[in-house]
């Protein structure tokens, strides 16, 4: 009988013990690469959830800014209706005679404090008047030119006559004030 020899002992156990540790690399292997799927998915909610937050952070943003148009803007319409009651009540009150401010003093005198009442309720609510002179410089974003004819001793684009006041909304144009612009003077 062929005698057992030490060294295979120790080889079964050398060859035992590298199974063993092929068997926990293995393990390990898998319990690291199970770790590294879940860093990945852990990674993608994250940049999901920091996308949806950004989202969320635009939509609050672009709501404010649109409330604050609405409350800025949103009578616009009705304000830009409301300009020919400013016109006519102008009109009314420039056309008057001195004969007809003796006889309808009273009444001429309710005309003034609506319309400066009106003046003021458009103050309130942002809208300026824009009130060119004769002899102001023309400015084609508040200024409307309705004619243009030489004048002698004017410059041109300057402001001849002015046919209606304009008004602003804010910093929007809401009605730009109507005039009538020097052209260069014929010589």
């Amino acid at each position: 009988m062929a005698e057992p020899k030490e060294n295979d002992f120790l080889d079964e156990i050398d060859s035992a013990e590298a199974e063993e540790y092929a068997e926990e690399m293995a393990e390990i292997d898998e319990k690291a690469l199970a770790v590294e799927e879940l860093r990945a998915e852990r990674d993608q909610y994250r940049d999901r959830f920091m996308r949806a937050l950004a989202d969320a952070e635009n939509a609050r943003k672009r709501s404010d800014k649109d409330r604050r148009e609405a409350e800025n803007y949103g009578g616009s319409k009705l304000a830009r209706d409301m300009l020919p009651v400013y016109d006519n009540m102008k009109r009314a009150l420039e056309t008057t005679t001195d004969e007809q401010r003796e006889s309808l003093g009273p009444l001429l005198e309710g005309i003034q404090l609506t319309m400066r009442e009106l003046l003021n309720v458009f103050k309130k609510h942002g809208i300026e008047l824009i009130a060119p002179e004769v002899g102001d410089k023309f400015d084609p974003k508040h200024h409307e030119a309705m004619f243009e004819a030489p004048v002698p001793g004017t410059v041109a684009g300057e402001i001849i006559q002015v046919s209606a006041e304009g008004f602003m909304l804010h910093d929007r144009l809401l009605r730009p004030a109507q005039v009538g612009v020097s052209s260069t003077p014929a010589s």
